[in-house]
C-alpha cells in the first residue's frame, strides 16, 4: 500500500486534531482582520495621530486586498516548489508582523503599508495551507472538514467584533489606543498558533512526489502510531519495495500552460465558483453596515450587534451541510447549494424592493441566504484543491484566489457601494439580483463539469500531469491501480 494510501485510509485522531488547529487557524485570522478593518474605520478616522479619512480608510482595506492577491501567488508558488513546510512558518510570521505593525501604525502611508503585509500573510495562508489540509486528510472525510475549516472564518469575524467592541469602550483606552489594542490581539493569537505550527510535519504526499520516500515513510509511520494503525514489519519491507512517483522541477509558465491545456474546463469551474462566491460574500459583508444604517436607520452604534446571527448562520451552514458533500457527493451538493442561494439572494432582493422588511427582517434573510452559501463558498476552495494535481495544487488555489478575489472582490463592494450611495431601493435590488444570477450560473457549471471526488484519493482525482518517462509510469500506474479499489465512473481532467 502506498503512502498516499495509508494516509486516506487512517482513523481521524489526535494527529489530525493538530492540524486542522495550528493549520485552520488561518480562517479565523481572516475572519479578525476583515471584521477589524471595518469595525475599526471610525475609529482610525477619529484617531488623533492618523486621522485617516473615510476615503483613505476604503483606500487601506483595497491595500489589504492587492497585499492577500500577491501573497497568495507568490507563497502558492514556493509552496509547491519547496515545500509547505517551510511556508507554515513563513506566512504566519509575515501575518504576525503586518498586523503587529499596523497596531503601530503612524500615518495613512505606513498604515497602508503595513496592511499590504497583512494580507500578504492571509493570501499565503489561504494558498499554502488549504493545500496541506487536504493531502493530510482522509479521503471520506475530506469534504466536511474542508467546508467546516474553511467555515471557521466567521468564528474570526465574531472574534473580531468582540476584540473591537472591548477595545473601542471610551472607559478602557483613550481614543488613539483602542484600535491599536484590537490589532494587537490578532498578533497575539497569530503568535501563539506560530508555536503549535513548529511541531507539524511536511506534507508526506509532496515529500513522495519529489522522490523523498524515506522521510515521507517515516512522518506516516509515527501518524500511525498515535493512530493505532502501526505497519508490521512485513508491510514496512513490502512498502520499500514500493515508491510512488518522483517529480522533477516544475516551472511557473508550465503551471500557468497546464491551466489552459490539460485542465481547462477545471478552470474555467473554478473560476467560476471562486468569482461568484467573492462577489457575493463581499458585496453584503462589506456594505451591510451601509445597508442597515442608510435605508433601516439602524444607529452606527448598532450595526455590530446585527453581524453576528449573520456570522453564526456563515458559520453553521458548512458544519450541518458538509457531510453531505461526502455522501451524496460534490456534484450534487456544490451546485444545489449554489443554484439555492442564488434563488434566496433573489428573493431578498425582490423583498427589499417592494420595501417588505425592516432591519430584523433583513437581517434574518441575510442570515438564512448564507447558511448555504457559505458551504457553496468553502466547497469552492475545496474543489480548486482536489481538480489539480500535488505538484501545483498549492498555486492552482492561489491563482483562483486572486482572480476570483479582483474580479468578484473588487467589483462587488464597488457596484453595492455605488448603488446605495444612490439611496434607490430599485438599484440595491438590481445588485442582488447580479449577484443571485452569478450563483446561479456557478451552479449550473458545476452541475456540467464538475468533478467526483467525494470519498476518492487527491491521486486519483487529479493525477499529475508532469511525470515523464518512468516516473511518469510509476504514478500512472499507481492512479490505475487506486481506481480499481473505488467504485466510481473514471474522471476526466479536461
Amino acid at each position: 500500500m502506498e503512502i498516499s494510501e495509508r494516509l486516506d485510509h487512517l482513523s481521524w485522531g489526535a494527529f489530525h486534531w493538530r492540524i486542522a488547529l495550528a493549520l485552520g487557524i488561518t480562517w479565523v485570522l481572516d475572519g479578525v482582520e476583515v471584521t477589524l478593518a471595518g469595525v475599526l474605520a471610525n475609529a482610525l478616522e477619529r484617531s488623533p495621530m492618523l486621522h485617516l479619512t473615510a476615503a483613505e480608510v476604503g483606500l487601506s482595506a483595497s491595500f489589504y486586498l492587492v497585499g492577500a492577491v500577491c501573497g497568495a501567488i507568490l507563497f502558492g508558488y514556493l509552496a509547491d516548489r519547496h515545500g509547505r513546510k517551510r511556508l507554515y512558518v513563513a506566512t504566519l510570521l509575515v501575518y504576525f508582523s503586518g498586523t503587529l505593525a499596523s497596531a503601530c501604525a503612524w500615518s495613512f502611508a505606513s498604515y497602508s503599508a503595513f496592511r499590504v503585509l497583512t494580507g500578504a500573510g492571509i493570501g499565503g495562508e489561504y494558498a499554502a495551507i488549504n493545500s496541506a489540509i487536504q493531502e493530510f486528510t482522509p479521503a471520506r472525510l475530506r469534504g466536511r472538514i474542508d467546508l467546516f475549516i474553511n467555515g471557521s472564518f466567521w468564528v474570526g469575524a465574531v472574534l473580531g467584533a468582540g476584540f473591537a467592541d472591548f477595545a473601542l469602550a471610551p472607559d478602557r483606552f483613550p481614543p488613539d489606543l483602542g484600535w491599536r489594542f484590537a490589532y494587537g490581539v490578532g498578533a497575539l493569537l497569530g503568535g501563539g498558533i506560530m508555536l503549535l505550527r513548529r511541531y507539524v510535519p511536511e506534507s508526506p504526499r509532496w515529500l513522495v512526489m519529489h522522490g523523498r520516500v524515506g522521510e515521507a515513510e517515516q512522518i506516516v509511520q509515527t501518524i500511525e502510531v498515535g493512530t493505532g494503525a502501526g505497519r508490521t514489519p512485513s508491510e514496512l519491507a513490502q512498502d520499500r519495495g514500493t515508491s510512488d512517483a518522483g517529480l522533477s522541477e516544475v516551472t511557473l509558465s508550465a503551471v500557468l500552460g497546464a491551466l489552459v491545456t490539460n485542465y481547462r474546463k477545471r478552470a474555467l469551474l473554478a473560476l467560476a465558483l471562486m468569482a461568484a462566491q467573492a462577489f457575493c460574500y463581499n458585496a453584503i459583508f462589506f456594505t451591510y453596515a451601509l445597508i442597515l444604517t442608510t435605508f433601516y436607520r439602524v444607529p452606527t452604534a448598532a450595526v455590530g450587534s446585527y453581524l453576528f446571527p449573520f456570522a453564526i448562520a456563515n458559520f453553521l451552514g458548512p458544519i450541518v451541510l458538509g457531510r453531505f458533500f461526502d455522501t451524496i457527493g460534490r456534484r450534487p451538493m456544490i451546485a444545489a447549494t449554489y443554484v439555492i442561494a442564488g434563488l434566496a439572494l433573489a428573493a431578498t432582493g425582490l423583498l427589499f424592493r417592494v420595501d417588505s422588511l425592516d432591519a430584523i427582517g433583513q437581517t434574518m434573510l441575510w442570515s438564512v441566504t448564507f447558511f448555504v452559501a457559505s458551504a457553496a463558498a468553502s466547497a469552492a476552495y475545496l474543489t480548486i484543491g482536489e481538480s489539480f494535481p500535488l505538484e501545483m495544487r498549492a498555486l492552482a488555489i492561489a491563482l483562483f484566489y486572486a482572480f476570483g478575489t479582483l474580479i468578484g472582490g473588487v467589483a462587488g463592494p464597488a457596484t453595492f457601494g455605488a448603488l446605495i450611495a444612490q439611496g434607490s431601493r430599485n438599484g440595491v435590488a438590481m445588485g442582488y439580483v447580479i449577484g443571485a444570477l452569478l450563483m446561479i450560473a456557478a451552479g449550473i457549471v458545476e452541475a456540467v463539469i464538475g468533478p467526483r471526488a467525494e470519498r476518492q484519493p487527491l491521486e486519483r482525482v487529479a493525477p499529475s500531469a508532469f511525470c515523464t518517462g518512468r516516473q511518469g509510469a510509476t504514478r500512472r500506474g499507481a492512479a490505475q491501480t487506486v481506481s480499481k479499489r473505488h467504485s466510481g465512473a473514471s474522471i476526466s481532467t479536461g
